[in-house]
């Protein structure tokens, strides 16, 4: 039996779990380090195991047969990598690693599937997580067709921030170009910007979030929804004050 305790866990998903079904859970979880580049979904590659973060920033990247590669989402102390399991899916063309180190919790997904079916509200929390995760595809899809360059960024930077935790947001260009599907050499001039209006400072491999308010002011309307449907479905609120 793990040392692990509910009311210890970082993890949103464990800890909003009912307590039956985290104790079903608890003698299979193992912590993991989780450090920079590491690959927690490989692509086509079936899954023995699930993680639930703790910390650090993980991408979940689509990558199509010209090898062009942009991030659909991600997932932070929130959330789990690995959800397509829980959709009885085996495997994934998507890729998941860390972007920010880190460190969470792996549980195999025998484990994981056997407890869904034993506790029925345990499953539906899962579910309406990934029902999260597709708002959170479609509103970076409205983002990227409505949004200019700024306000996108605005976006993911807060996002970063909600998940992280830390003003201070160990992210380099080449992760902002992936999130933002431009290249690294346009991401320098978008940085600026939000740097002109004082919403945030960049130094090498970081960005240290000075104001929140005028970065929610600079997103506008492409923040917000998703956070807010994970917290009414949820029970836990993922943004920051």
């Amino acid at each position: 039996m793990s040392d692990f305790s509910q009311s210890n866990v970082q993890n949103i998903l464990l800890r909003a779990l009912a307590p039956e079904a985290f104790d079903l859970l608890r003698g299979t979880m193992q912590p993991v380090e989780l450090p920079l580049k590491f690959e927690l979904i490989a692509p086509d590659v079936p899954n023995q195991t699930a993680c639930f973060l703790e910390s650090g920033l993980a991408s979940v990247v689509a990558t199509n047969a010209d090898d062009e590669t942009v991030e659909v989402g991600h997932v932070g102390y929130e959330g789990m990598a690995g959800t397509h399991v829980l959709l009885k899916v085996d495997r994934t063309p998507n890729r998941t690693f860390m972007q920010v180190e880190g460190h969470g919790i792996s549980v195999p997904v025998s484990a994981l599937l056997s407890m869904a079916q034993r506790v029925p509200s345990a499953s539906d929390l899962l579910l309406r997580y990934v029902h999260c995760c597709d708002l959170q595809l479609a509103h970076s899809a409205l983002a990227n067709a409505r949004y200019n360059m700024p306000e996108r960024l605005a976006r993911w930077l807060l996002m970063c921030h909600d998940r992280l935790r830390d003003r201070n947001l160990p992210l380099t260009h080449e992760f902002l170009s992936l999130m933002l599907g431009v290249r690294r050499a346009g991401v320098t001039n978008e940085i600026h910007i939000l740097e002109g209006v004082h919403a945030i400072k960049a130094t090498r491999g970081n960005i240290r979030v000075l104001d929140r308010p005028k970065l929610e002011d600079m997103a506008g309307g492409s923040y917000g929804v998703p956070e807010l449907e994970y917290e009414r479905l949820i029970g836990i609120p993922i943004r920051l004050a």
